[in-house]
This record gives C-alpha cells, sequence and structure tokens, in this order.
C-alpha cells in the first residue's frame, strides 16, 4: 500500500515586492543581486499572520473533499517559527476555520525550516502505521518574516506564505519512499528568533551548516537505500529554498563530491537547470518561507517538470540551529493534473506589486500585533485600495481584533 501527498496547494501572499527595486533603493551592492537568482518576495499585510497564511492555503484543499473525506481528517499538525503564543498551538484557529470535525489531534511543531519536513514524517507515520485505516492528515507549514532586517542582506529573500499538505494512502500527486531517509542533526547557533520581531545569526556558519547537513544527510540515505546515486537516482531534486543561489551552490558541491569524476562547469549547469531549475520557479517569486518552502520547491517541481510516467525526486530539507533530512518520493504526469486545479502558478501571477513606499508603509505597521498582543483592533487605514483589489470578496481570513490574546478572525 502506498502513502504520501494526496493533493498540496500553496499561499504567497496577495503583494509582492520587486527584488531588484528593493536593492536599488536600500543602496545595496547589485553585484550580489544576481547570485540570489531571486526576481520577487512575498510581503504580507498588517492583518495577516501565520494562521491565516495556513488557512488560506489550506481552504482549497478541505473544499475539494466531500463531507465524509473532510471527516476523516484525524490529525491537524502545524509547522512554525512564527507562532503566536507560548501554549496555544496555532492549528487550534487553522482547525477551526476550516471547519473541521473535532474528533482530531491538533497540535504545532518546531524547529525552524525543517518544521514542515518533521510535520510530514509524523503524519505518514501516523497514516501509515493502519491504527485509523483509511485516516488523513492536514499538514500546514506557514511561516512570515520579522521586519528587523530592514537595510540588511537578509530583508530581500525573506518572504511569507504557506503550503498545506493533505496526507493519506491515495498519493495521487507524491507516493513517499517510506524508510528512504537519510537524517544528520547538530547544535550549532547560525540563525535563531530570540526575540519577538528579530531574526538574529551568521549567514556564513548558516551556509556552512546547510552544506555540511546536505552531504552528511544523503550519506545517511545512501546507506540506507542500496545503490543510492547522487546523480542518476533522481529524476528530479526540490531543496529548502533560501534563495535560489544558495541552492545553486549547493547542487556545485555535491555534484563535484557525488556526481564522479570529470565533470565540467557546462554539466553541472545542464543538471542544475534540468533537475533543480523547475524546483526554484516559485520560490524565486516569493521568497524564504521558512518550515514551508521545500514545499513550495515541491510544488514548483510538479507544476513545471517534463512530467512522463514515473519520476523520482529527492528532498532535502535543513532548518537552523540544526536539522536536516534527505529523502524521496515518485510523481508521474497525473501528478500535474492533479495539481493544475490549484493554479498556484495563476495565484502567484495576480498578486498586487508593490512600490516602495506602499511596501515600507506594510512594514511600519507590521509589528503593530505580533506576540503576546492582548488587546488590538486590526484597521485597514491607508491600504483600503489595495485590500479592496487583492481581498475584498476572495474568501480570504484575515484577522479582524485581538481581544483579552484571543485572535479573532474572518472571511474578506
Amino acid at each position: 500500500m502506498e502513502f504520501g501527498i494526496e493533493a498540496m496547494n500553496a499561499y504567497g501572499g496577495e503583494a509582492y515586492l520587486d527584488i531588484r527595486t528593493l536593492f536599488e533603493k536600500r543602496g545595496l551592492d547589485l553585484t550580489r543581486f544576481d547570485n540570489l537568482l531571486m526576481e520577487k518576495k512575498a510581503v504580507g499585510m498588517p492583518w495577516e499572520d501565520a494562521i491565516t497564511n495556513g488557512v488560506n492555503a489550506a481552504k482549497a484543499l478541505v473544499d475539494a473533499l466531500t463531507p465524509e473525506e473532510q471527516a476523516r481528517i484525524e490529525l491537524v499538525i502545524a509547522s512554525t517559527e512564527s507562532g503566536v503564543d507560548f501554549g496555544k498551538a496555532i492549528s487550534t484557529y487553522i482547525h477551526d476555520h476550516l471547519g473541521l470535525h473535532r474528533r482530531c489531534r491538533v497540535f504545532e511543531v518546531k524547529q525552524a525550516c525543517y518544521g514542515g519536513t518533521a510535520a510530514l514524517q509524523m503524519a505518514l507515520g501516523f497514516v501509515a502505521s493502519g491504527v485509523s485505516p483509511g485516516a488523513k492528515a492536514l499538514v500546514i507549514a506557514t511561516d512570515e518574516a520579522r521586519n528587523g532586517s530592514r537595510n540588511t542582506y537578509h530583508e530581500p529573500s525573506q518572504g511569507t506564505g504557506a503550503v498545506a499538505l493533505l496526507v493519506g494512502s491515495d498519493p495521487r500527486v507524491l507516493s513517499m519512499d517510506l524508510g528512504a531517509n537519510g537524517y544528520y542533526s547538530y547544535e550549532v547557533m547560525d540563525t535563531c528568533r530570540p526575540q519577538v520581531g528579530i531574526e538574529a545569526g551568521d549567514p556564513d556558519v548558516s551556509l556552512l551548516a546547510y552544506l555540511d547537513c546536505l552531504q552528511n544527510s544523503f550519506k545517511g540515505y545512501a546507506e540506507r537505500v542500496e545503490g543510492a546515486d547522487f546523480r542518476t537516482s533522481f529524476d528530479y531534486l526540490a531543496f529548502h529554498t533560501p534563495f535560489a543561489g544558495m541552492v545553486k551552490g549547493a547542487h556545485r558541491k555535491m555534484m563535484r563530491a557525488f556526481g564522479g569524476p570529470g565533470l565540467g562547469a557546462a554539466q553541472i549547469e545542464e543538471d542544475f537547470q534540468r533537475r533543480i531549475g523547475p524546483a526554484t520557479r516559485y520560490c524565486t517569486q516569493v521568497g524564504n518561507i521558512y518550515s514551508a518552502t521545500v514545499f513550495l520547491a515541491l510544488c514548483g517541481l510538479i507544476d513545471h517538470a517534463n512530467a512522463q510516467d514515473f519520476h523520482r525526486v529527492g528532498l532535502f530539507s535543513y532548518g537552523s540551529g540544526c536539522s536536516s533530512e534527505f529523502y524521496s518520493g515518485t510523481f508521474d504526469r497525473n501528478s500535474q493534473r492533479v495539481q493544475a486545479r490549484f493554479d498556484i502558478g495563476g495565484h502567484l501571477t495576480r498578486r498586487h506589486s508593490l512600490s516602495m513606499d506602499e511596501y515600507e508603509r506594510i512594514l511600519d505597521r507590521s509589528m503593530e500585533i505580533g506576540f503576546g498582543t492582548k488587546d488590538a483592533e486590526v484597521q485597514v487605514g491607508d491600504l483600503s485600495s489595495l485590500y479592496a483589489r487583492q481581498f475584498e470578496g476572495r474568501k480570504r481570513l484575515r484577522l479582524v481584533r485581538v481581544k483579552g490574546f484571543h485572535r479573532e478572525y474572518a472571511w474578506t
């Protein structure tokens, strides 16, 4: 029996900022722009948070199910490093606003950008265990960047959004290779969120840890999977993508280490464009969405691969601190047909292009309601025209107020 992803959907916000514009307005070194391989970054509104992002990604999945199928969702896991409470999981809000059955486990996991994969593996373990035959799990990886990185080289890559995965025994999108996993984890202080509104760390240490984990998690995978070969075992690859330029460098290092002797630069470039290029398509339009980024890469891959009858994809997930995993699954052309109904690419195309002035105003307001806010009303204010164009009447969940620490939401 097969288990894996039955459907998935991404929410990349309703507005974006052009990355070159940001570089120019911030006075950043444009020679570093080309190395990012990024085009746009998703920008969250003052009435959005990790909860609205998650619900707006998951709603289309839930709406596509029959009432009987919805009732078989017995596990809802949210992964995030953008939580709103030390004790109350954001999955409680997500479960409520999706209208799911109350006979359901709900909880939240956290391990930086690895959290989404941790949630997926938990969900797979549950549905594959057979303890509740036919049960489904809903995994929501959702995050948002803080505005504390203004005027730094971190700012261009930081995005906001979510990816929702329906996990079960009818894996029409991705059938997982159960047991084909390589793990590699250790303590390192590369990046972290030690205070509200602050992302701190050392990007050089983080890059080195990412590369170290990629090599060693793949070695762990190869020890478990007989004959595993980085160059030939996977038709496609989807990596955690803080920015596409980082993934390109990581792929180059892996090809030199595991691709065999005599590989030239042109061969490595061709391999990158063919096997990883499709997985970077959406990431270059959204930016780093932390625990959801590896799944955003997978969404881009499924939508843009030259899909035939059978393809194996190698996935790499990394979370600062650090924890990592290399794992795999298979898909085919039918996976694209299943995913086409969610029109992720169309959603990203229809977003509003922000001016720098709009972007600055949004940043100024983005911390009005944050972690620990007790009472507040969320006003549309000077963003009314953007709200009317991108949210009004489009059935997006939005934050309305916080009353006695309790967050209240409504559909637009």
